[in-house]
């Protein structure tokens, strides 16, 4: 009873203050961000004269409920195509972006006399902008729909990956003192196939299963299976040692492509907004007025290099990559902070006994100084641009137009861009094909030992039981193998239509597009088998069975071949269907 109280007493306390800061903050017109961090700097351990929390670890769980509610919803409103529309824009942001403040913070602990491991994750926890309080500083703006903001999310998707595969970086240094590459790249590849897997599945499954759930007309009934759905993934992720960020946005996408998208955004929302204040005033709670004073030289260059080279990064990036000088500049503004992924690469350097003490109150005192700053920044981005303009020599501006008009016409019109278009759009189809069938024999791997146990009854030999369980994933993998197949086959006619002249080639042009087209399909499956074969290795068969599964895997393909055919087209209409729907409900 007594730990009960202590927990009442300390939500009561914070929603008390937040609701009246919220008051306050909405009176003066300032951002009820800013407001709840001042809220958790009031109640919080450092500020005299009262210990107002008895259990911040407690209010620290309700804070990071905060962050999968406010990702959750942010997955909730963006389409997965206009995710796949600003691909290239994020991906350039977010790479130049990581690799410039790395070098920033770097050189800033360097220049502070602080050791190579000290600058180096100074330069990792400035290197990412923080998700959730953009989020939230859009949302309160009410521009979360506007072109720069799904730029900015677009980037920020990239950011969290690219995030992820930097503390594995930042592990492997801290523990030999250099970079395990192949380590990096083999997370980077496990991220990508997990999240394609999911995304492909989670579309075809998750909308149709809601579908069913809004039959039954209960707001409650449906308001449970989808907060079902958010924790089970995000548990999920966390067991997959992911960001639980990064599972709630997902998990949010998929949904987002339900016809009850409108009613679950009803029922989440006031949820959301009750954990993302008691986030904020985790924040705050989090800073030590004391430490400002301690550290006031360090935090104040480290909190100006973050904004000033954020803005400067992204909005070069991003202009770099086609988009408008308007645009880019409230790109580069509305990223200018770090957040979370901060204290977790702050957190690391200290459990892992290679950084010093002082690092972690930096980055909160940093994160909330630059916090401060987010709203006013995004404010202030179109002035800002305007001002920009207008001193500007009118020579400049209309070269930088006409870069822009340059860069945007590359992807329209002409044969060039057709071509590419069409073999950036089989490619993409391979891929995802590819991955769904590695994530077959991946799973029936990892499950190969209770499976097996499973099968002792019948099988007597491991050989067997080996032979059973590759077959059984070779079999449930047919159909993507098959459209894989397919999918290389037209690539292969396109590229030898493409790359065989008859001025060349004269006579022999047919000939050599022949050859060349079945011979890339055989050459792309046995690379294919090289793939497959690796990432089963716990249940590949002697190799005597494993010819005899092929044999009797080629004469079910040879019978069934049409049906295997007919059954992909029928989940890539499914596919297409649910992502077209949802994009039509979206642009309403």
């Amino acid at each position: 009873m007594h730990h009960a109280a202590g927990f009442i007493q300390d939500l009561a306390v914070i929603m008390a203050l937040a609701g009246v800061v919220t008051v306050l903050f909405h009176r003066f017109k300032q951002p009820v961000v800013l407001g709840y961090i001042v809220a958790g700097v009031i109640i919080g351990p450092h500020t005299p004269p009262f210990e107002l929390i008895s259990n911040e670890e407690t209010i620290s769980t309700l804070g990071e409920l905060g962050v999968v509610f406010l990702l959750f919803s942010l997955g909730l409103e963006f389409s997965l195509k206009k995710l796949f529309r600003v691909g290239a824009t994020a991906l350039v942001a977010a790479f130049v972006e990581i690799v410039v403040m790395l070098g920033i913070g770097y050189g800033i602990g360097h220049a502070f006399g602080w050791s190579a491991m000290d600058s180096l994750f100074l330069g990792a926890m400035l290197a990412i902008s923080s998700t959730t309080i953009i989020v939230k500083a859009l949302d309160e703006l009410k521009l979360k729909r506007e072109r720069f903001a799904q730029l900015i999310f677009g980037i920020l998707i990239v950011e969290d990956i690219l995030a992820i595969a930097m503390i594995a970086l930042l592990s492997g240094i801290a523990g030999s003192g250099s970079v395990d590459t192949a380590a990096v790249l083999i997370t980077l590849a496990k991220l990508a196939l997990f999240m394609t897997v999911s995304l492909v599945v989670g579309v075809l499954v998750v909308p149709r299963l809601l579908d069913y759930v809004a039959r039954f007309n209960s707001q409650e009934m449906l308001l449970i299976a989808v907060l079902g759905l958010c924790f089970g993934f995000c548990l999920l992720v966390i067991k997959l040692d992911y960001s639980v960020a990064l599972g709630a946005f997902l998990i949010g996408a998929i949904i987002a492509e339900s016809r009850q998208l409108h009613a679950i955004e009803r029922l989440i929302e006031p949820v959301r907004d009750m954990f993302s204040a008691i986030f904020f005033v985790t924040i705050g709670l989090m800073l030590d007025p004391t430490v400002l004073g301690r550290y006031a030289v360090p935090i104040l260059v480290i909190s100006v290099a973050v904004i000033v080279g954020k803005i400067v990064s992204c909005s070069v990036s991003a202009f770099v990559s086609g988009q408008d000088a308007r645009t880019s500049m409230r790109v580069g503004m509305g990223l200018a902070q770090i957040g979370e992924f901060s204290f977790i690469i702050a957190a690391l350097g200290l459990s892992l006994k290679v950084t010093s003490d002082f690092l972690y109150p930096i980055a909160v005192a940093v994160s909330a100084l630059t916090t401060l700053t987010t709203p006013y920044l995004i404010r202030g981005a179109d002035p800002f641009t305007r001002r920009l303009a207008a001193a500007m020599p009118p020579w400049l501006a209309g070269l930088f137009g006409a870069y822009t008009n340059w860069v945007q016409s590359l992807g329209k019109g002409g044969d060039a861009s057709i071509v590419l278009g069409m073999v950036r759009r089989i490619v993409l189809q391979v891929a995802i094909n590819l991955a769904i069938v590695a994530a077959i024999f991946i799973v029936i791997s990892y499950f190969a030992a209770p499976l097996e146990r499973l099968l002792s009854p019948w099988l007597d030999t491991v050989r067997a039981r080996q032979a059973v369980l590759w077959g059984g994933a070779l079999v449930m993998a047919m159909p993507f193998l098959v459209a894989v197949y397919r999918k290389v086959k037209s690539l292969s006619l396109l590229l030898a239509e493409v790359s065989v002249q008859p001025a060349f080639t004269g006579r022999f042009t047919a000939q050599i597009r022949r050859t060349l087209a079945e011979l890339i399909p055989a050459a792309a499956m046995f690379g294919v088998f090289v793939l497959v074969a690796a990432l089963s290795g716990a249940i590949l068969p002697p190799t005597d069975l494993l010819i005899a599964v092929l044999l009797a895997a080629a004469i079910l393909l040879t019978l069934a071949w049409r049906w295997f055919v007919r059954l992909h087209a029928r989940l890539q209409i499914a596919l297409n269907e649910t992502l077209d729907r949802g994009d039509d409900r979206l642009g309403h």
